[in-house]
């Protein structure tokens, strides 16, 4: 089997449960370290699939892998190679396909409740027992949905929190690939983002965000094992 292509935009924001998850399947990936300057490849067409993971840098920004990033997504959808992105990841497929990306009416960080939109496109990725969950959210902007995708998971502090193109490609908003390290690691890294942003609504404190992880984590990986098992059953063998 061909690879998962892993793209990696910031040394804190690996894989995280989706390496897990993929090790578990038996499925091979490839980390793509472009935070350490590695170059995107060329082309899609020898992988099973590319994964985006988040990033502190806006999918607005000219950084010398933006644009082959768009490229390559835009590569991946025309081949149908199966595309997930995490946070900014979503954030770059949507702007591939032709979306806007821009700042969202508040700054989202720390545990909040998405809901699982209705009708058979989120009911084939989340299950027919799903109605919502809480979900990990650390965002200042967000995307608008491209041309011909379904949302299955919608918030109240941002609107879009999910969404599937053609059947295999999975944008969110979200982050459902949190583990405990990364966890502790973003409220320590990032606690004096949180401090200038407390006066968002949607932005919770460091104490409280590593309080809630014990119980939150649990339930977000089980929700994060349905979507990945999905997005898995595209995947070019």
């Amino acid at each position: 089997m061909k690879p998962v292509a892993v793209f990696r935009h910031a040394p804190t924001e690996g894989p995280g449960y989706f390496a897990t998850f993929l090790d578990e399947a038996r499925i091979p990936w490839r980390l793509v370290r472009l935070d350490e300057g590695e170059a995107v490849p060329a082309s899609a067409a020898p992988f099973a699939g590319l994964a985006f993971m988040g990033g502190p840098m806006s999918a607005n920004d000219h950084l010398p892998w933006t644009q082959p990033v768009l490229a390559i997504i835009r590569d991946a959808v025309a081949r149908g190679v199966p595309v997930i992105g995490h946070c900014l990841g979503g954030q770059l497929l949507a702007k591939a396909l032709g979306a806007q990306v821009a700042r969202n009416p508040v700054k989202e960080i720390g545990w909040h409740p998405v809901t699982v939109e209705a009708g058979p496109v989120a009911k084939a990725w989340l299950g027919e027992d799903l109605r919502g969950f809480t979900a990990f959210q650390w965002h200042g902007e967000t995307f608008a949905l491209p041309p011909g995708a379904t949302r299955i998971l919608a918030g109240a502090h941002c609107a879009n929190q999910a969404y599937v193109v053609g059947g295999i490609h999975l944008g969110m908003q979200c982050h459902v690939e949190m583990t405990p390290e990364m966890v502790r690691t973003w409220c320590e890294t990032g606690a004096p983002e949180i401090a200038a942003s407390r006066a968002s609504p949607a932005v919770e404190a460091p104490e409280e965000i590593l309080a809630r992880a014990q119980a939150g984590l649990p339930a977000l990986t089980a929700v994060a094992r349905r979507l990945y098992a999905r997005w898995a059953e595209g995947l070019l063998r």
